[in-house]
């Protein structure tokens, strides 16, 4: 073995098996770490610690990724890459998409693609992962895990400590960087291996699973990114757009009109955030959801809208609301008295 102290970039998710990754690169096999957590924009936890999003008990979510580096006493860098150059593959995968809206290949080849600019420009040796082979069905199974190794550059250069033993060696290992010896072979979707390591190792805090932590693999959320996609010629994505397509409740009024309205006081407040260049609605004399029109409304559409937002608020049994619009390159605020949409299987038929 070498006497030469490796030089190792961890990507932490801020889960369990990122940190038993960290804690095994640095603790078990010496070697200097540093940490950092990509931020791609779909994250569910991150996206609604940032807008303000509360627990039941009234706190803010924390950032999970900084969480786990306090529990391991390890600076975590926070990198955002939710730039249109991520959201321009994330909109058209070159290796399609998983059960939704999930292009889990693509999205692991630019983010290692990423993490390999970091590594080189750092000096560093290898990459390590949370990665476990078999745990996910669309990106870790070992052709997979291979294909998106080479296809962001990292042949050799890419270690998944929980299951290294199960796969080809590194280079790191090759050359006598790293004890391959003490790495391991954990493999399936069984969490008892990492809850028996986590206590082994002095792991004491860490979030518990609980489903998806991307938007995209969320089916509700799907519709509602292919419905933007599929009314775009270019079939590009914003990232405000990917803010708004995680708050409130979407209606595809027609080919140029879709409406969005607030579930809640801060969704109400999120879309107040995204109001310009936007038509915004809210009913007047009646406490109700604020609610963005996108596009050029016609005035039937914009009854259409008015009469949607009014079936929310508390004027639901009114029967008439004046609801008023402000916004969309025009000065002052119109009004329009509507009776509130009362047609439930119409009403079905425009929510995305």
């Amino acid at each position: 073995m070498t006497t030469r102290k490796p030089k190792a970039l961890g990507l932490i998710s801020g889960g369990l098996d990122s940190m038993l990754s960290l804690k095994i690169v640095r603790d078990v096999l010496g070697c200097e770490v540093r940490a950092v957590s990509f931020y791609t924009g779909f994250c569910i936890t991150e996206t609604q610690r940032r807008s303000g999003r509360k627990r039941a008990d009234g706190t803010v979510k924390p950032n999970e990724a900084l969480q786990a580096g306090a529990e391991l006493e390890s600076e975590v860098e926070l990198v955002d890459i939710s730039d249109q150059g991520y959201l321009d593959v994330i909109a058209n995968p070159k290796f399609g998409y998983g059960a939704n809206a999930n292009p889990c290949v693509d999205c692991r080849i630019d983010m290692f693609q990423r993490a390999k600019a970091i590594l080189d420009e750092w000096g560093g040796d290898f990459v390590f992962t949370g990665e476990v082979l078999g745990q996910r069905p669309k990106s870790q199974r070992r052709h997979t895990m291979q294909l998106i190794e080479k296809n962001a550059g990292l042949q050799g250069r890419l270690l998944r400590p929980l299951s290294a033993q199960l796969l080809p060696p590194t280079l790191a290992e090759k050359e006598g960087l790293i004890d391959r010896s003490k790495l391991l072979r954990i493999f399936g979707r069984s969490r008892k291996p990492q809850l028996a390591l986590a206590q082994e190792l002095g792991i004491e805090s860490f979030p518990q699973p609980a489903g998806g932590c991307c938007y995209l693999t969320d089916e509700s959320f799907a519709k509602k990114f292919f419905d933007v996609l599929d009314h775009k010629d270019d079939r590009k994505i914003s990232r405000e757009e990917i803010v708004l397509l995680a708050t409130g409740r979407h209606f595809r009024i027609s080919d140029r009109v879709k409406l969005v309205v607030g579930r809640t006081e801060g969704e109400n407040f999120q879309l107040d955030r995204f109001a310009d260049g936007r038509y915004r609605l809210a009913a007047r004399d009646v406490n109700g959801p604020v609610a963005l029109v996108e596009g050029e409304p016609s005035w039937e559409e914009m009854v259409l809208a008015s009469r949607i937002v009014a079936r929310y608020g508390k004027g639901r049994e009114m029967s008439n609301v004046v609801v008023d619009w402000r916004g969309g390159g025009a000065e002052g605020t119109d009004e329009i008295q509507v009776e509130p949409f009362r047609d439930d299987a119409a009403f079905a038929a425009l929510r995305i």
